[in-house]
């Protein structure tokens, strides 16, 4: 279990999700929550492949901060199928203070443990992660 700046650990697996949504296309997503009580990034949520953006959007509470990963399939203007990994900090301004500074203080940590992450984005409400918002990220 590896250790955060933030005193927070993260749980391993989170990691081996991650790998698994990475290199087997296993999830379309995966929602973590931090456990304040253990200290830890713990896995809260997994999407499966036919789960859609609207499926993932609405898995995030409206007034508890998450960190989550979607994986977003498109088309470019090639016509190439293509594919990113997103990390979303989801952070919605009525969650508690508290737990947007937790939140906040042990992403950057986090975010190096899932390797393979191609597009960030911090979102404080839903426009700001809208899938107008990811198709435009990832190309």
């Amino acid at each position: 279990m590896a250790n955060a700046a933030s005193g927070m650990a993260v749980h391993d697996d989170c990691k081996l999700k991650f790998l698994e949504l990475k290199a087997k296309r296993t999830y379309r997503f995966i929602v973590f929550k931090i456990e304040e009580k253990q200290k830890q990034v713990v896995v809260e949520k997994l999407g499966e492949p036919t789960q859609s953006y609207e499926d993932f959007t609405a898995s995030l509470p409206a007034d508890e901060c998450r960190y989550a990963v979607y994986d977003f399939d498109f088309v470019t203007e090639e016509n190439c199928q293509k594919s990113r990994i997103f990390f979303i900090a989801w952070s919605p301004d009525t969650s508690r203070v508290r737990s947007k500074m937790i939140y906040a203080s042990s992403k950057d940590r986090f975010k190096r443990e899932l390797d393979g992450i191609q597009v960030e984005l911090q979102a404080t409400d839903p426009t700001e992660m809208g899938l107008d918002v990811i198709r435009s990220r990832a190309s």
